[in-house]
């Protein structure tokens, strides 16, 4: 009986995944453990094996298209098998009897609709269910046009156009549409069921970050840059998370002395068991301490509560140059020693840049670091990653005339900027975690 190609669960974190190249062709030969596909999910690349050898019978989900994990995608097996019937584009049975659906507030929302399989209708998403909920249409009037005749948001879309129907927004923010990429979706919304005494209200989130559109004049000799998936996602929540949190910046300047002594002292022993020694490391290993001292900063604001965070997650923003943002993120951060932070993050920051990162290592974040300073920038106000409590933003290290007791001296300084949510953190907390990180710099040992 032939295989099924399925699409992996590729973390822990995550329940889907968008196809973005199949390596082979049908009625090509693959063998097992051949790469057969590449499968992006939380802005990151995954070449997928092949799960048996055999020729690949059948594609069912075209490049492009975005999927739960366990979706069939295909089926490998030898040239004169037949392909079983009434498969299609549909979900395995990828969660025991016990385990609820994981749902969003949207998905909630529309469950009126009959998500998921329909004998007649085929297999209806979360998005288009409730697009048909809001305008009042019967699914069984429209014609589909995706796998298998399954109706697809467009199709609801142009229906709702030639009918004359209600205005509906085709630009709907990506973690209020599962069927369509969960690039930067909000723990609290990907995972309700980790946290339903804790959910916070999202009723309105898609009106709130749906941005006005303005006609803006194009001259002779203008460019437009097109918009890329990643720039697009990365516009969409920089926008919610200032809709959303009320922001505040608080800036200090920390002496690095103690902390460059240290680094020179060390970068080239690091060096020769293969760690490369930065900055980076101690403004992470200052912020977890700093985090341990005042948990209330490594939380997320729900309607329920302040949800408080025991693991101490930090993610360091790292620059794809033209791409864009990624963020991975250190798990337990607070339980590396120096080296074992260098370590880490320089394996993290190695496989960003070449798109060698798993979903797991960009989700489950509580807090986020950016290092503005290695462009030059004294000091920033970073937009905070939501639904996180606040962002560090770290400047250029410079030397500067300071003033030490009584005395003039040159000492090498960082301007640390600390953007709360106001909704979370008073200013007080906010500066004493800020001065704890300070501290902590300034007392290196």
């Amino acid at each position: 009986m032939p295989e099924k190609v399925i699409m992996p669960q590729l973390g822990e974190s995550v329940v889907e995944g968008t196809l973005i190249k199949w390596l082979v062709k049908e009625g090509d030969r693959v063998e097992e453990f051949d790469s057969l596909m590449e499968v992006e999910s939380a802005k990151v690349n995954t070449e997928i094996p092949s799960p048996a050898t055999g020729t690949l019978l059948k594609i069912l989900v075209e490049e492009g298209n975005t999927v739960k994990a366990g979706t069939i995608l295909g089926w490998i097996g030898d040239p004169e098998e037949k392909i079983p019937t009434g498969d299609g584009n549909y979900v395995e049975e990828v969660y025991s009897e016990t385990t609820q659906p994981i749902q969003t507030q949207s998905e909630v929302v529309a469950s009126k609709q009959d998500i998921g399989r329909n004998r007649d209708l085929g297999f209806i998403s979360p998005v288009v269910a409730r697009l048909a909920r809001e305008n009042n249409i019967d699914l069984s009037l429209i014609q589909g046009t995706g796998n298998n005749n399954r109706i697809t948001k467009k199709d609801v879309l142009q229906f709702i156009e030639k009918s004359g129907g209600s205005e509906v927004d085709s630009e709907t923010p990506a973690w209020e549409t599962p069927g369509e990429g969960d690039l930067f979706r909000p723990t609290e919304l990907q995972f309700p069921d980790r946290f339903k005494s804790t959910q916070p209200a999202v009723g309105k989130i898609e009106e709130k970050v749906s941005p006005t559109k303005v006609q803006t004049p194009v001259s002779s000799g203008d460019q437009i840059i097109p918009l890329t998936k990643m720039r697009k996602a990365i516009a969409d929540h920089m926008v919610m998370s200032k809709h959303t949190s009320p922001h505040v910046t608080t800036v200090m300047e920390a002496d690095m002395k103690l902390v460059s002594n240290h680094l020179k002292i060390n970068k080239e022993l690091f060096s020769r068991q293969g760690i490369r020694l930065t900055y980076s490391s101690y403004f992470v290993a200052a912020t977890a301490l700093a985090l341990r001292a005042y948990p209330l900063v490594n939380s997320s604001w729900t309607e329920n509560g302040i949800l408080v965070k025991n693991a101490i997650n930090i993610g360091l923003a790292t620059s794809l140059e033209e791409e864009g943002l990624i963020v991975p993120v250190i798990k337990n951060a607070d339980g590396y020693s120096i080296s074992g932070l260098a370590r880490v993050i320089g394996d993290l920051v190695n496989r960003a840049r070449s798109h060698q990162l798993k979903p797991d290592d960009v989700t489950d974040g509580t807090f986020s670091i950016t290092n503005h300073g290695t462009a030059g920038s004294l000091f920033a106000t970073p937009v905070i990653n939501q639904p996180q409590a606040g962002i560090l933003g770290v400047g250029a290290i410079k030397k500067r005339v300071v003033v030490i007791n009584d005395a003039i001296a040159i000492r090498p300084m960082v301007y640390l900027s600390f953007t709360f949510d106001h909704r979370i953190l008073d200013g007080s907390t906010a500066d004493n975690f800020l001065a704890k990180i300070v501290s902590v710099l300034e007392n290196w040992q």
